[in-house]
């Protein structure tokens, strides 16, 4: 690894940012440009909440196995020839057992095919739910929200993932890894750790990780998602995209650092907040952006995020749409009849079989896509685009709920109507979609571990 200070003596380190999600893509120009100005280390943020919950609950990834490997491919042989830490949070999406094994395999396939050879870190971070139960039996677990986790919510969780700060990747790199990929982790802490250790102020360290997380997005133009390149110094940092076509402005920089927190001055971490009361925002070129002033602030109880995910049931939609103006102009009503009509007949037809079945209808063209909070609520347009989405506890009752939907919505009578006519126009043959198991986040909690390791055991394998 590079010295951590430049030719003046004084600390600087250099950091590259992969894109925000592992498998989206990256011009692998932009990296190769970074590895030209000698950075420490690449990190990446693989996943999110942002898919929602089905990832979590099924273990699967949102983004395909070569798509995901491509991506890697480039990160491993860049930081291989450099000899420089490559570290990978929030693996295959949702950060579970499952996905770390996906990208364990992704890891293996390339370092053989490229005939290389490294120290592999493994952090887990699934929880055992016997740890959780006993962690809620000692007062451990404080909720955030709504969503308080109970033993009942543990027990009927497909996984819960705890969110690791940055202790376990600095112990993955203190025992040599070379390649560190990370169960569900802080974003941040990805790219705070490190620089903080090599003797980066640590609110300079965890403002910076924030722009960092996301990769390219915090610059002005975006022709596609793209890497950013941060160098750290003892007050200050400076962050420039890697694509050429690409700059940030103080405006960029400062409106990511807003990005996904409730309060636009604090970002709460595992170990503290950081405060950006402060912070300034200086262009020092057409493509750079100078930042000052963070805090961080030392938390008095060290907490890990939880999130879960449970099996909601099973799901089936139809997808139709509605030219009729005189349906059109009294949709309300229109679909009130309808979910009368279809209750009446699921009760004739399945009886208790269907207990706690849920029939939406969706108008796109109206206020499908902000339901309530849609603030034009008249439609304005010729036709709409009707989904009726049913989620029951089996899949066939789900796909015999939504047909029987179906065929209700097709002649449903309005009184400007004589005789038998059908309304909606179906897309599909047969009309019905199965979609399979669907999951709901079920928790919205933090725990409170006796060591910030803890939840995240490590496991360390040769490769090659």
């Amino acid at each position: 690894m590079p010295s951590p200070t430049n030719e003046n003596g004084e600390t600087e380190v250099r950091v590259i940012s992969a894109p925000g999600v592992l498998g989206s893509g990256f011009r692998t120009e932009s990296i190769e440009r970074g590895m030209s100005m000698n950075p420490h280390f690449i990190g990446c943020d693989a996943g999110s909440t942002d898919p929602g919950p089905f990832y979590l609950g099924s273990g699967k990834t949102a983004f395909s196995y070569h798509s995901v490997k491509s991506d890697m491919h480039a990160l491993i042989t860049a930081t291989r020839e450099a000899g420089i830490p490559l570290l990978i949070g929030s693996c295959g999406t949702a950060g579970g057992r499952p996905h770390l094994a996906v990208m364990r395999q992704i890891v293996t396939e390339i370092a053989k095919e490229e005939e290389l050879s490294f120290k592999l870190a493994i952090i887990q971070a699934e929880q055992e739910k016997e740890y959780l139960l006993e962690r809620l039996g000692a007062g451990a677990v404080t909720p955030l929200g709504d969503l308080e986790l109970t033993a009942e919510t543990i027990q009927r969780s497909e996984r819960i993932v705890g969110m690791m700060g940055e202790e376990p990747y600095l112990k993955a790199l203190d025992e040599g890894a070379d390649v560190v990929i990370a169960g569900r982790s802080s974003d941040c802490a990805i790219f705070a750790g490190l620089p903080v250790r090599l003797g980066v102020d640590p609110g300079i360290a965890w403002h910076a990780a924030k722009i960092l997380e996301c990769g390219g997005a915090a610059a002005v133009s975006r022709p596609a998602p793209d890497s950013m390149y941060a160098v750290l110094r003892s007050d200050h940092f400076e962050m420039e995209p890697l694509g050429l076509d690409m700059r940030c402005s103080a405006q960029s920089v400062a409106a990511h650092s807003l990005y996904e927190t409730a309060d636009p001055y604090k970002l709460i971490e595992s170990s503290g907040t950081l405060d950006l009361t402060e912070a300034k925002y200086e262009e020092i070129s057409d493509r750079r952006v100078r930042v000052s002033g963070g805090k961080y602030l030392p938390a008095a109880r060290y907490t890990v995020k939880l999130e879960g995910a449970e099996l909601a049931g099973y799901q089936s939609v139809v997808i139709g749409g509605i030219r009729d103006p005189f349906i059109i102009r009294q949709i309300d009503d229109w679909q009130a009849r309808l979910k009368e009509r279809v209750d009446t007949r699921v009760q004739k037809v399945y009886g208790r079989d269907a207990d706690g079945y849920v029939f939406n209808i969706r108008v796109f063209g109206r206020d499908a896509v902000m339901g309530p909070l849609e603030p034009v609520k008249e439609i304005t347009s010729h036709e709409v685009g009707l989904v009726m989405e049913v989620t029951a506890a089996s899949q066939e009752i789900a796909t015999g709920i939504v047909s029987l939907a179906r065929h209700q919505a097709l002649h449903l009578p309005i009184p400007e109507w004589r005789g038998f006519i059908t309304g909606v126009a179906c897309l599909y043959s047969p009309a019905y979609l199965e979609r399979g198991a669907v999951y709901r986040f079920n928790c919205n909690s933090v725990v409170e571990p006796r060591d910030p390791y803890e939840m995240f055991p490590i496991e360390y394998v040769d490769i090659g």
